[in-house]
């Protein structure tokens, strides 16, 4: 499988940020953070959506002990229903890079858009998950502490599925709400009943 890139540009502290949940029909948007030092492991890691669970917590635990910085923020799901889940996605972000310790030099944002933070200079990255170190790191972190999170709501709300649907639109989940109707962790500007085919 083909090793990640260390860097995009040399000599430069770079924060990867990612979210995860962007799609769901429930929960909050999370996103996280991660500056890696120029001697970090790149052969260790790998997008989120390409690895096991098992391996997620594995390398988690592997870049929070390696990392420079790094710092996970969420965005509820009643502030996606206000700002929109773009706009939600971006202010997660923003909140996890407000907690690094280390004021990075550039950010690399995974997808194609970003709402600019500070004064920091900034690239989006189609893909950069599957390109980046730090992009990937951050994926991981976002998508482990957020499927924790909805293992914790599945506990009160056990009907949806949450502990293995994470809140993604699927079939039992969608059915669970026809039965159950709504709880007030689901995204009300979001289409939840009628098939979702896009959000933008």
């Amino acid at each position: 499988m083909r090793m990640l890139h260390a860097h995009f540009l040399p000599n430069q502290i770079e924060a990867g940020c990612d979210e995860a949940g962007r799609g769901c029909l429930a929960g909050p948007v999370v996103a996280a953070a991660v500056i890696l030092p120029h001697d970090f492991d790149v052969r260790l890691m790998r997008d989120s959506k390409a690895l096991s669970a098992d391996k997620r917590m594995r390398l988690r635990q592997y870049i929070e002990r390696n990392a420079l910085a790094w710092a996970v923020s969420s965005t509820c799901n009643e502030v996606i229903d206000n700002i929109n889940i773009l706009n939600a996605s971006f202010d997660a972000m923003h909140k996890a890079l407000d907690q690094l310790d280390i004021s990075p030099d550039l950010l690399l944002i995974d997808g194609n858009r970003f709402k600019p933070y500070r004064a920091i200079p900034h690239v989006c990255l189609v893909k950069g998950d599957a390109n980046y170190a730090a992009i990937a790191a951050a994926s991981i972190l976002a998508k482990t502490y957020r499927d924790e999170l909805m293992h914790q709501y599945h506990e009160r709300y056990p009907a949806y599925g949450w502990d293995k649907n994470k809140g993604y639109p699927t079939i039992d989940h969608r059915m669970a709400i026809e039965i159950h109707g709504e709880t007030p962790l689901h995204r009300k500007s979001f289409n939840i009943k009628a098939r979702q085919l896009k959000l933008f």
